[in-house]
């Protein structure tokens, strides 16, 4: 229990003749109300709940006073709330709107076993670093770790979670691929220096459709940036097919994954590819002419000039048959800048420029999907010192966004945050102070009147508790 003492005044900058005094005893004040918008959305979407299902819990059920659930809802929502560290959770425990959220019936934790816990509903950080440390081939003899994760079982969540967002069989869907760079500053395991980011890290894996997150794989730098794609593909690929059987399916990627290895897989499996690719000499020399067309028009307008060709490829002999490939010859203000895509598109489906500018180059929009993984749910906080560990740190970090993106896709469709970054839904939505009051009967909650999204708060909880559409 926390020491009841007056707590220490704060003397601020005069305002006019008046004194500006501040002091940490307003009551039960939750600077996160709108964590309130995420119990309402994990009620109409159970994510948390199916993610705890993919845990198995050791420990004795006469001694578990915070269930799976429980500790994930308060982990997730936390990280949504932009508290990265479970050190944060020592203080957060005792705040009752967190533990409604976490839909703890004693949210002000009055009635716990122990006297020490009571006051604080929810759970401290030394019980979420045992549900993070959870090691599988130990956990069912370990004194304390007792509780592991199912890593296929969530992966294969992620991948359901994506398919059942779609009201109707989409015709066609780009799945993005990229790797990113994690930089660790401990000894932890499989830390390895990587040249190009001239830093200590691990390089994880990401996939996405549009906004939605298929996979995030936590892997070992000192390998190369395309090293186990054909594995998640062939996880992946066949459970979407099993869902829509009809779809089209294309792989977008940088030149990092024009591996023949990737491309055949795609070619064997009826995916189409639009990948990036390296640049040399021999394809500079393909395109000449057109970078030639492109100089001359730019020394006439002064502008960036585009001229593109389209033209089969085949390496000496790292690629196992020619393949079609699309040169775009530029000419900009400092000189010269060719860039290349192979493709399994024909051309008759679709012309080089096209596919080059309005396929390709939209591949960019997932680099702010991982920024918001990194910077605003804090998945490069994998200072753990097992990978086990730090891949469950970046699960929780992705189930974060994907609770995120699912209240801007369902909650936010049709307002103004209808596109807004997870860290400015987080600004807007959920840091709203209020003040709590737990009854008998009720928990009041007394907002701020001078908070100025209150119409758009109550727009969105309209449309969470809303009625999901019937599939059809």
């Amino acid at each position: 229990m926390k020491t009841e003492c007056t707590p220490k005044p704060l003397e601020l900058h005069d305002l006019g003749k008046r004194q500006v005094i501040a002091k940490f005893n307003g009551g039960k004040i939750s600077s996160d109300t709108g964590v309130l918008l995420l119990r309402e959305l994990e009620t109409r979407l159970p994510i948390i709940e199916r993610l705890a299902r993919c845990f198995v819990d050791y420990r004795h059920a006469d001694y578990v006073e915070h269930d799976v659930v429980s500790l994930l809802k308060q982990r997730i929502y936390a990280l949504a709330l932009g508290y990265e560290d479970l050190n944060d959770h020592d203080a957060l425990r005792v705040d009752p709107l967190l533990a409604v959220a976490c839909n703890k019936r004693d949210p002000e934790g009055r009635h716990r076993r122990r006297a020490v816990d009571r006051g604080a509903a929810l759970a401290g950080k030394s019980t979420l670093n045992r549900l993070e440390l959870g090691d599988p081939e130990q956990a069912a003899q370990h004194r304390y770790k007792k509780i592991v994760a199912d890593r296929t079982a969530i992966d294969d969540l992620m991948v359901d979670l994506f398919i059942e967002s779609h009201e109707l069989p989409p015709e066609q869907i780009i799945l993005d691929i990229d790797a990113t760079d994690d930089p660790i500053h401990g000894e932890q395991e499989g830390r390895f220096f990587h040249g190009y980011y001239k830093a200590y890290c691990y390089l994880p894996l990401y996939i996405f459709c549009g906004e939605q997150l298929l996979c995030a794989r936590l892997r070992q730098a000192n390998q190369d940036a395309a090293a186990g794609t054909v594995d998640e593909l062939a996880r992946i690929i066949p459970r979407l097919r099993q869902a829509w059987p009809e779809v089209e399916i294309i792989l977008r990627g940088d030149a990092g994954f024009c591996r023949d290895e990737i491309l055949r897989w795609c070619e064997d499996n009826g995916v189409d590819y639009v990948i990036g690719l390296a640049k040399n000499p021999c394809l500079i020399r393909a395109i000449e002419t057109e970078l030639d067309e492109a100089k001359r028009r730019h020394a006439d307008s002064g502008k960036p000039e585009r001229v593109f060709r389209d033209f089969s490829y085949r390496t000496r002999s790292s690629w196992s048959t020619s393949r079609r490939v699309i040169g775009k010859a530029e000419h900009l203000s400092r000189g010269r800048n060719p860039r290349f895509i192979v493709t399994s598109l024909s051309s008759d489906r679709i012309d080089g420029q096209t596919l080059y500018e309005q396929v390709y180059c939209a591949r960019g929009d997932m680099e702010n999907r991982i920024k918001e993984q990194q910077m605003d749910l804090f998945a490069d906080r994998t200072s753990t010192h097992g990978m086990h560990s730090n891949q469950l740190r970046l699960y929780l970090s992705s189930f974060a966004y994907i609770l995120l993106q699912s209240l801007r896709r369902i909650g936010l469709k049709g307002t103004v945050l209808d596109k807004a970054q997870c860290g400015s839904i987080r600004l807007k939505l959920l840091k709203i102070g209020a003040l709590i009051r737990v009854t008998t009967r009720k928990v009041w909650i007394a907002c701020s009147e001078s908070y100025p999204y209150a119409d758009l708060f109550t727009q969105v909880l309209e449309q969470l508790q809303r009625p999901p559409p019937q599939p059809c």
